[in-house]
């Protein structure tokens, strides 16, 4: 059975099964799976998740800002005060799915190089 990345990365789940924990800390992703015994070492996401989330990010805070600028008039500090946490949390709170789903991802499209058989 194949499991589908966004399902799985959306989960934080591995790869390979879909049921065993991906990460182990925050952003730490476990060397080995728990429950299929998959090798997760060979990751190499990079800065993608942060990009994506940069982008995904913007476009809302911009697009609501714009909006409530619009709308509402409010001072420059409120600005601030509003949209400051909504950045920091939003971000945050993507980050894990994020990584997961390149991770996944990779593991569907790069698969030799988590199989051993292919070279970096």
């Amino acid at each position: 059975m194949t499991v589908s990345p966004f399902f799985a990365g959306l989960r934080c789940r591995c790869p390979a099964c879909g049921d065993g924990k991906l990460f182990s800390g925050f952003l730490t992703v476990v060397p080995v799976c728990g429950q299929c015994g998959q090798d997760l070492s060979a990751h190499e996401e990079g800065d993608g998740p942060a990009v994506f989330i940069i982008l995904v990010m913007g476009a809302i805070v911009v697009g609501l800002a714009l909006w409530t600028e619009i709308r509402y008039q409010p001072p420059l500090w409120l600005h601030a005060v509003l949209w400051a946490p909504l950045i920091l949390v939003g971000s945050l709170a993507m980050l894990r799915p994020f990584k997961a789903t390149i991770i996944a991802l990779q593991f569907k499209h790069r698969r030799e190089d988590y199989d051993g058989s292919g070279t970096s």
